[in-house]
């Protein structure tokens, strides 16, 4: 428009301009001249209009793209994020309906979504290898055997409802011929109910409250048999507990009414007598809590038990009514008629320290009871044993009571890893009440006293395969005089001395 105004303007100067002409020449048609002049405006005019269409619009600058396409991608981008919030939030929703499936080196677990229903499958394989030397000819106590063979089956339902179930395909370890013929067998059963940490119910067949080494895991000791104290003390028992942990596990407690079993006996799955027995035990950890490493593996406490006979049996006498060795010979046993009649109390004082490779443990076990024989009359004997066991990981892992040695570096020889060492020592002492001689045992046969030192190297290639060696020397005070070819003067006539191995895979 500004160029069609200068070109207007520019006419009418122009015109102004001619008026001298247009005097001077007065002759001429004054309307030929305004038809020119129309006719130079009209020409004008068109070429205004040209130009005008021509013009086009200036392009934008460089400023304003880039805002325009900031604009576009901010949109864009909070496109994205709603569309990944709303992503989420459907495999949020997904993920709470669908189960948790786990397979690894703890075995195979699978569980709801919300973890209130859960079951594992693991397990506990132990092969095993015993060689005597200079037993005088004992015949049937070398060899091979399939000592447990035990898959397990743990879960939990409605969440506070947990269960254990073990049955064994292994080798028994009762006393007299080094442990008798496979016979599947019912050995942890039981459901517990978790109302809290502090206060938990139990009920089933499961291990009793007493002996320490005996209440820690078949895969986490350290010698393929358990120490001499252990003869002392129930194995697995049926009943009612009430356990759990206190002030942020510094104290735990145990305490329950069982059917009653003899000396490191499994409870049968049923029982008539009317008299129970009544177990427990109470363990300290003072200073699990404190910031002081040094002292947070100390842990003591003390087990026990008391039942009274509602007859005279030989269910209440110890497991094949005697005692064996950690070679499973038996170096004691009652003679024929003798019966467990009338009270039978334990108390073992117990404690351990573990702290980095070094652990120890120690126990110390009383079993009086009473008992009697047709025309010797009614005898209470007290019958005690101690151990104390030493432990010192060689790789620097850290050494525990429960859960074994976790290699650092697991078996990969082509990486150079070759897992875990440790280095592991032993004395246990047995000794029988000497007024179970002459009227209740044969002091011609039977030992008085067992002491057993024990030394060997255990490998972990990981958490779930271990291989085992070691030696222990057992010497006998007492017995050895009869010239019986069976046991237990057959045993007791030489000192026992057994070399042991064990491949373990443990899930």
């Amino acid at each position: 428009m500004k160029l069609y105004g200068m070109l207007l303007a520019g006419v009418l100067i122009g015109a102004s301009g001619m008026a001298p002409t247009l005097k001077a020449v007065e002759e001429t048609n004054t309307l030929e001249i305004i038809q020119r002049l129309q006719k130079r405006i009209d020409e004008l005019e068109q070429k205004v209009k040209t130009l005008e269409q021509a013009q086009t619009p200036a392009a934008p600058t460089n400023e304003t793209k880039a805002n325009t396409r900031l604009e576009e991608l901010g949109q864009k981008v909070k496109a994205l994020e709603r569309e990944r919030e709303l992503d989420r939030e459907a495999a949020d929703a997904k993920a709470k309906e669908v189960p948790k499936l786990t397979l690894g080196e703890r075995g195979f677990s699978l569980a709801s979504a919300d973890g209130a229903f859960a079951v594992q499958l693991g397990g506990v394989l132990q092969v095993d290898s015993r060689s005597f030397f200079n037993d005088g000819g004992t015949v049937g106590n070398d060899g091979f055997l399939l000592r447990r063979a035990r898959p397990t089956l743990q879960g939990t339902v409605f969440r506070d409802f947990d269960f254990l179930f073990v049955p064994d395909f292994g080798t028994s370890a009762n006393g007299g011929n080094g442990g008798t013929a496979p016979t599947p067998q019912i050995f942890d059963a039981y459901l517990n109910y978790r109302y809290s940490p502090a206060v938990q119910f139990q009920a089933g067949k499961f291990k009793a409250p007493i002996g320490l080494e005996q209440l820690q895991a078949d895969r986490d000791i350290l010698f393929n048999e358990r120490a001499l104290p252990t003869d002392l003390v129930p194995v697995r028992d049926i009943g009612f507990e009430l356990h759990g942990e206190l002030f942020d596990g510094t104290a735990s407690y145990a305490a329950g009414v069982f059917n009653g079993v003899g000396d490191a006996r499994n409870s049968s799955l049923s029982d008539f007598d009317d008299d129970k027995a009544f177990e427990g035990r109470i363990f300290f950890r003072p200073f699990k809590t404190l910031s002081v490493s040094e002292l947070q593996g100390f842990g003591f406490g003390l087990g026990g038990s008391y039942e009274g006979m509602q007859a005279a049996n030989t269910a209440g006498l110890p497991n094949g009514n005697g005692f064996a060795t950690v070679g499973l010979q038996q170096f004691f046993v009652y003679t024929n008629g003798v019966v467990a009649a009338g009270d039978h109390w334990r108390l073992s004082p117990q404690g351990y320290y573990y702290y980095g490779p070094f652990g120890l443990l120690g126990e110390y076990v009383i079993s009086d009871q009473y008992i009697s024989r047709p025309g010797a009359g009614r005898m209470r004997l007290d019958n005690k044993a101690w151990e104390i066991t030493g432990s010192w990981v060689l790789t620097g892992e850290d050494a525990a009571f429960a859960g074994g040695v976790l290699p650092r570096h697991p078996f990969e020889p082509a990486q150079g890893h070759w897992g875990a060492f440790q280095l592991v020592g032993r004395y246990s002492q047995l000794d029988i009440d000497p007024a179970a001689f002459p009227l209740f045992a044969d002091p011609a046969a039977s030992a008085r006293s067992a002491r057993e030192w024990s030394a060997g190297v255990n490998w972990y290639l990981n958490r779930n395969v271990r291989v085992d060696v070691s030696f222990s020397r057992t010497k006998f005070i007492g017995g050895g005089v009869s010239s019986s070819p069976s046991a237990p003067a057959s045993v007791t006539r030489h000192d026992e001395n057994v070399l042991f191995t064990r491949v373990q895979l443990a899930f």
